[in-house]
């Protein structure tokens, strides 16, 4: 996995909600656990855009719902600062669900802007994006 240029405030606990940005049948997710991340010990774990989080629905089709499903934060409401000096925010939290073995995306369409840290990172992200900030 390649490493994010920018210095990422890391802001979404476990037990964050966030919105699934992709056309996937989910509507709303919480986060149950964070993937790959290292820390201190009994310090809180955390992600923010471009981490890979476990995610479980709590709106969506039935097909979806209380499942869960890997993910990955494409925006964060908490600005963030970029190697030029600007400093980026968006107006929700909203992650992106993907395959888990693979790391495909699970919808073939995404809703919203998404970070180009998350594209540098995941490509097939890139390719379904409507817009890239």
């Amino acid at each position: 996995m390649k490493p994010v240029g920018a210095n990422i405030t890391r802001t979404l606990d476990k037990g964050a909600n966030l919105v699934c940005a992709d056309n996937s049948g989910a509507k709303e997710l919480e986060i149950i656990g964070i993937k790959a991340r290292k820390g201190r010990r009994s310090r809180r774990e955390s992600a923010g855009i471009g981490d890979q989080v476990k995610v479980k629905i709590l709106r969506g089709d039935q097909e979806v719902k209380h499942q869960v499903f890997d993910a990955v934060i494409v925006r964060q409401r908490k600005e963030f600062q970029r190697p030029d000096g600007v400093r980026v925010a968006f107006e929700d939290n909203a992650a992106v669900l993907i395959e888990e073995e693979t790391g495909l995306p699970k919808g073939n369409l995404t809703r919203g802007p998404i970070a180009k840290e998350v594209v540098e990172r995941y490509g097939p992200i890139g390719n379904i994006a409507s817009q890239v900030v």
